[in-house]
């Protein structure tokens, strides 16, 4: 009896065709994608405000295992997960807060943010309405930053924004230095060109993907990232946990060198140096949506060379120059101002010269708060 031959050149001719298919299949598909450039309508694609409630901020984490938050790119996915995605009452009066990583709240439990302290307060308008004030700060400070921020406000229905800066958001050279402006270079160079701001579009700190980064290949982190985070949502829902909270850490610098310099501007500081462009944006951005401009609270050291440097931030030449021209600023173009550079005693600042304890955020609370509702 005569025993068959398996034919191995059939058998390697089929596997080859079969690894080829794949091949040219999955060519295909990230083709497919690279085209149809789904992630956004995959960011929105969310268990935030549906399976768990919304979170309190926006996401940012690099600890993502101990905090159930992690930083992302995909803004759509951030406001996804934001509680601002969810519906709005008949009797709210909705305040949206911008700002940098000291209206995020570092160190801070939600409760004990701004937005927090402003919801504790309990105001009501003249018209009866409640107020409800939501935290849209994200750290890293850049008021470009702020505008990405500011440019998706309408989808929120927001009846008055506060926005908070500093003099360190606002150097005109350093407006594309925050990653998440880096990272949305397409969103970024269309404000640029609808506001006509002073910045090129072809900047080299911007991050372009290019066909093969929006493939599914060059896009798995970021389809990873909103995947993750929600996933963390139900751990975060269950815990309230959203960064990590030391018992200890390195209280903020009040010795200073006997340095005034700031970035490589000279005295005097200059109209032109400040990015005062991207902030006239902000409030065309706002439209009808009324927004109060305010220059937030920051230490003032009494320690060493504390004659030379307000804090590790700021000389003080930089610092009154800036708020000068900021106030000038304000009054020509007729916004709404608040300064409040000093309206929360030294005592009141944790790991740097603009981050708060609770107490310091109920003292700024109470003078927003009272902003708020002023007829």
């Amino acid at each position: 009896m005569s025993q068959q031959t398996p034919n191995t050149g059939t058998e390697w001719h089929y596997v080859a065709r079969v690894i080829i298919k794949a091949a040219a299949l999955f060519i295909l598909l990230n083709v497919v994608y690279a085209l149809l450039d789904p992630l956004p309508a995959i960011g929105k694609l969310s268990i935030y405000n549906r399976l768990v409630p919304g979170r309190e901020r926006l996401p940012f984490g690099e600890t993502p295992d101990q905090s159930y938050n992690l930083s992302l790119f995909q803004l759509d996915a951030m406001f996804a997960s934001h509680e601002v995605n969810g519906p709005k009452a008949e009797d709210e009066y909705r305040v949206l807060l911008v700002g940098d990583s000291s209206v995020w709240g570092i160190l801070l439990r939600p409760e004990e943010t701004l937005a927090g302290q402003i919801n504790a307060l309990g105001l009501t308008t003249s018209d009866g309405k409640r107020v409800r004030a939501y935290n849209l700060g994200y750290p890293t400070i850049s008021v470009a930053k702020d505008l990405l921020i500011l440019a998706r406000i309408d989808d929120y229905r927001p009846d008055l924004v506060v926005w908070l800066v500093t003099l360190e958001a606002m150097p005109a050279n350093k407006q594309l230095s925050s990653p998440i402006v880096q990272h949305n270079p397409d969103a970024m160079r269309a404000l640029i060109a609808s506001t006509d701001l002073d910045m090129d579009t072809d900047d080299p700190a911007f991050i372009d993907a290019g066909f093969l980064g929006r493939t599914i290949v060059g896009q798995r982190r970021d389809l990873a990232d909103v995947l993750r985070l929600n996933l963390y949502g139900v751990m975060w829902a269950a815990t309230g946990i959203d960064q990590i909270y030391p018992e200890d850490y390195t209280p903020l610098q009040k010795d200073y060198e006997p340095d005034d310099s700031f970035y490589d501007l000279q005295p005097p500081l200059m109209h032109d140096d400040l990015a005062f462009d991207v902030l006239a944006a902000g409030f065309e951005l706002a439209g009808d949506v009324p927004m109060i401009l305010v220059n937030e609270p920051m230490f003032i050291s009494s320690g060493q060379n504390s004659d030379i440097r307000y804090n590790f931030y700021y000389p003080q030449w930089a610092y009154d120059d800036y708020r000068s021209l900021l106030a000038a600023e304000a009054e020509q173009q007729g916004w709404r101002y608040l300064d409040l550079w000093d309206a929360v005693p030294p005592t009141e600042y944790t790991n740097s010269a603009i981050h708060l304890t609770p107490e310091g955020e109920a003292q700024l609370a109470a003078l927003i708060g009272e902003a708020i509702v002023e007829p």
